[in-house]
C-alpha cells in the first residue's frame, strides 16, 4: 500500500503560501545530502536577525534537534516527533502556550515542516521490521536544504557586527582625543586659527564637537555611524594642526630667547629669594604659611557622579580618581559650555563648590538637549536658592537614563 504523507496542518491551524512554499523547497532535498546539525543551527543564531526568529524559538528549534538520533542531518529519516510534554522539557520548562507560539514561528520561518496526523498526535508507524515507514511530527529537512543559505546570512551578518565595532571604536578614539586636545588648547592658552568669518575661538570649536556628538545615536547601523565618524575625524585632525602649529612656533621663539631667559635667570633678586630666611634676619617672626584647605567632598560618591556623567571623564587629563582631579576638569569644561564666571560665582555660593561642579558635568552630559548652558545653569541656581532643586534626583535621571540605553543597546 502506497503511503500518503500530509501537506495540511491539523485543526483549526490553517494553510498558507508560505508554508507550500517551504514544503515544496523540503521536497528538492537531495537524501544524500549531509550537514552537521549543529554547525548549521549555530549559523542560524548567528543570522537570526536575517531569518526572522527569537532567541525563544531558538530554544525549541535546539531542543527538536536533540530529538533527532544522528549528528548528521541525511537521509529520509528527518522526522522527530516528540509531545509538547517532551519537548517543554528539554526547552527548559518552557510554558505550553509559549511553545505553542514558538513552534509556530518556526514554521512560519521555513526551518522546519510540520506533518500532521489524522488526528494531530505525533507518532511514528513502524513496519515489521522494526523499521520506520511513516512517522508524524516535524520535518527537519528545510535545515539541510537552506544549509548554505544560512551560513552565507551569517557570514553578511559577522561582517556587518565587525564593520560597527571599528566604526564605534573611531568614534570612541575621536571623541576622547578631541576633547583632551580642546582640554589642553584652553589650559595652555594656544589661539585657535582664524576663519573666513573671523577668528575661531575654543568655545566655537568645543560647540561643533558637541554638535556633532549630540548626533550620534545609541543604536544604530554602521552606515548611520560612518558619516559622523568622518566628521569626528577631519575635526580631530583640525584640532591637532592647531596644536601642532603652536608647538612649532613655540619652538622658534624659544630658540631665539634663549640668551635672554638666560639674563633673567641670572637676576640676583631671584637668587636672594631662593635663599632660606632667618627669623633674626627679617626681624620678625614669619609664621607658616596656611595648610591648604582640602577640597569638599560632595554629598554623593565620586564614582556614581562619574557613572552618571561620563563624558567629563573625555576631557581630564590623567583620568578622574579623587573631587580634586574632578573640579579642575570641571574649571576645564566650564567656559566651552558658555558658562560665565559671575554665573559660576554665583552658583557655587548658593550649591557649594562641588555640588556646583556635579551641576556643570550633569550639563555637559546632556548636551545637545540643553540651548544655552549658562542661562540654564542660571535658572538651576535660582530654584536651588528657593529649596526647589538638588542635585541627587538629576543624577538619577542620568543614571536611569544610560541604564535604559544599555538595555536597547
Amino acid at each position: 500500500m502506497e503511503l500518503y504523507q500530509s501537506t495540511t496542518p491539523f485543526g483549526r491551524r490553517t494553510l498558507t503560501l508560505a508554508h507550500v512554499t517551504n514544503q515544496a523547497l523540503a521536497k528538492t532535498r537531495p537524501p544524500e545530502k549531509a550537514v552537521h546539525k549543529w554547525s548549521v543551527f549555530r549559523t542560524i543564531c548567528t543570522a537570526k536577525a536575517r531569518i526572522g526568529v527569537s532567541e525563544r524559538a531558538l530554544a525549541v528549534l535546539d531542543a527538536l534537534l536533540t530529538f533527532h538520533p544522528e549528528t548528521v542531518l541525511t537521509g529520509e529519516d528527518l522526522i522527530v516527533w516528540p509531545s509538547n510534554q517532551q519537548l517543554a522539557l528539554r526547552a527548559h520548562g518552557m510554558a505550553p502556550a509559549t511553545l505553542r507560539r514558538h513552534i509556530a514561528a518556526l514554521v512560519d520561518a521555513g526551518l522546519i515542516v510540520r506533518r500532521d496526523s489524522p488526528n494531530g498526535k505525533r507518532y511514528a508507524r513502524k513496519g515489521r521490521g522494526g523499521d520506520v515507514e511513516l512517522a508524524f511530527g516535524f520535518d527537519l529537512s528545510p535545515i539541510v536544504v537552506r544549509a548554505e543559505s544560512f551560513g552565507a546570512w551569517a557570514e553578511e551578518v559577522l561582517a556587518e557586527e565587525r564593520a560597527l565595532k571599528i566604526v564605534r571604536e573611531r568614534i570612541t578614539l575621536c571623541r576622547r582625543d578631541i576633547a583632551k586636545m580642546i582640554a589642553t588648547g584652553i589650559e595652555e592658552g594656544v589661539p585657535t586659527r582664524g576663519s573666513g568669518e573671523g577668528p575661531a575661538t575654543w568655545a566655537d570649536i568645543h560647540a561643533l564637537f558637541r554638535g556633532i556628538v549630540g548626533r550620534v545615536p545609541r543604536t544604530a547601523s554602521q552606515a548611520e555611524l560612518a558619516p559622523l565618524a568622518d566628521e569626528l575625524s577631519m575635526l580631530a585632525d583640525e584640532v591637532l594642526n592647531i596644536l601642532e602649529s603652536h608647538t612649532e612656533t613655540q619652538n622658534i621663539s624659544a630658540n631665539e630667547s634663549q640668551t635672554e631667559r638666560h639674563k633673567q635667570n641670572s637676576n640676583p633678586d631671584t637668587l636672594i629669594e631662593l635663599e632660606p630666611v632667618s627669623r633674626k634676619d627679617m626681624g620678625a617672626s614669619i609664621e607658616p604659611p596656611p595648610a591648604k584647605a582640602r577640597l569638599p567632598l560632595g554629598v554623593y560618591p565620586l564614582g556614581m557622579v562619574l557613572d552618571a556623567c561620563p563624558d567629563l571623564s573625555d576631557y581630564a587629563k590623567g583620568g578622574i580618581s579623587n573631587w580634586r582631579d574632578f573640579l579642575a576638569t570641571v574649571g576645564v569644561v566650564r567656559p566651552m559650555l558658555g558658562i560665565s564666571p559671575s554665573a559660576w560665582d554665583t552658583a557655587q555660593a548658593v550649591m557649594g563648590e562641588t555640588q556646583a561642579a556635579i551641576v556643570v558635568a550633569a550639563i555637559l552630559q546632556r548636551g545637545a538637549t540643553i540651548s544655552s548652558a549658562g542661562g540654564y545653569m542660571r535658572d538651576l541656581t535660582r530654584r536651588a536658592e528657593e529649596g526647589a532643586f538638588s542635585v541627587g534626583p538629576m543624577l538619577m535621571a542620568l543614571i536611569g537614563s544610560r541604564q535604559r540605553e544599555r538595555k536597547r543597546a
